[in-house]
């Protein structure tokens, strides 16, 4: 047999790549097995797609898109105006749920900002005589009342759109009088899912009933029935008056006693049981209508809080305090050389 010369060179170490430590111990066969050959393909370099000229033309987004409250597509085209309407302001009926409260807000774009015209809240129903449960449909409804019954006062329109004053179920549209065209806004629903019954199209109703024009479909109140395409007003007035929360009040009574008295623990404490509800909501309605206006909360004066810093002296306050400590320990040791001479004698 002749000698062969060997094949590795320098070049085959430099580019020489270890395999696998289970192909080096004889455990797996990454060829053999398809399993194995798919991962490894699997993991093949990929070169890198953003490059440096990506980042050098990387244009960061806004703020509030980036923390993901504001649907700038939507906003864009609830805000633009037309050319030759020139600086007339577009409005937005602005609503807003959190876990306490609900914002309802007419508000229009400027340059510097939004600017907003009037604004209600849920936590202002208490006034009115709803002291519990202000964040459900029927609050929300209220709550838009409230707001379209403030803004006509405010603007003096409050005579001519007196809107739907029984609150019926039924899709209500204001019609325009003789004198002032009605105040026209259009919903901002901002990031809302806008699912049929939602809370939104709630504070939604109460502002049509309260005399504002906004444009909208009635496919979207509680009560819409997709199949026949047509608003079941009976439905949409239960949940108006609070009807639902009635039913599983009831349905919690009977079933679950200890989780109705933990959950429904604040109207127990208001002696507000599943019968008076419509009767509450309706004499909120009557209440917000005789007097919408804001009404300006009294606080009580902060409190004098002790203060531990010690006040800085000047020089001249600081000589005097040090002279006036030298004659107190001055006269207390001339007391005690007394009372040492006393005892000697």
């Amino acid at each position: 047999m002749a000698f062969v010369k060997a094949q590795k060179t320098k070049a085959y170490f430099k580019r020489f790549q270890v395999k696998y430590k289970r192909r080096r111990e004889g455990k797996t066969d990454y060829l053999g097995d398809e399993g194995c050959a798919v991962s490894v393909r699997a993991m093949a370099f990929v070169k890198a797609q953003k490059t440096k000229a990506y980042f050098k033309r990387f244009q960061v987004k806004y703020k509030r898109r980036r923390e993901g409250k504001t649907d700038y597509r939507a906003r864009i085209r609830l805000i633009n105006q037309d050319k030759n309407k020139y600086n007339t302001p577009k409005y937005r009926f602005v609503v807003r749920f959190t876990n306490k409260d609900i914002i309802a807000q007419i508000i229009s774009a400027s340059i510097t900002g939004d600017l907003v015209l009037a604004a209600a809240y849920a936590h202002e129903l208490p006034r009115y005589g709803l002291e519990v449960g202000l964040t459900n449909y029927a609050a929300a409804y209220c709550t838009g009342l409230l707001l379209a019954r403030r803004l006509l006062k405010q603007l003096e329109m409050d005579e001519d759109y007196q809107g739907n004053v029984e609150a019926s179920g039924e899709d209500y549209s204001v019609e325009p009088a003789e004198s002032r065209r009605p105040f026209r806004a259009l919903l901002d629903v901002g990031l809302v899912r806008t699912t049929t019954g939602n809370r939104v199209f709630g504070a939604l109703k109460g502002a049509l009933d309260g005399g504002l024009d906004i444009p909208h479909s009635d496919k979207r109140f509680a009560g819409y029935n997709k199949d026949e395409k047509k608003l079941d007003a009976e439905v949409h007035r239960k949940y108006i008056f609070g009807g639902h929360i009635a039913n599983y009040m009831r349905i919690l009574m009977e079933d679950e006693p200890d989780k109705y008295q933990s959950h429904f623990s604040e109207y127990i404490k208001k002696g507000v049981g599943p019968d008076d509800l419509e009767e509450l909501y309706k004499k909120a309605h009557a209440a917000i209508r005789a007097d919408p206006t804001m009404k300006k909360c009294t606080k009580e004066p902060p409190k004098e809080h002790k203060r531990y810093k010690l006040k800085k002296l000047t020089y001249e306050e600081r000589k005097a305090k040090l002279i006036e400590r030298l004659n107190a320990l001055n006269a207390s040791g001339g007391a005690a050389d007394d009372d040492e001479d006393e005892e000697d004698e």
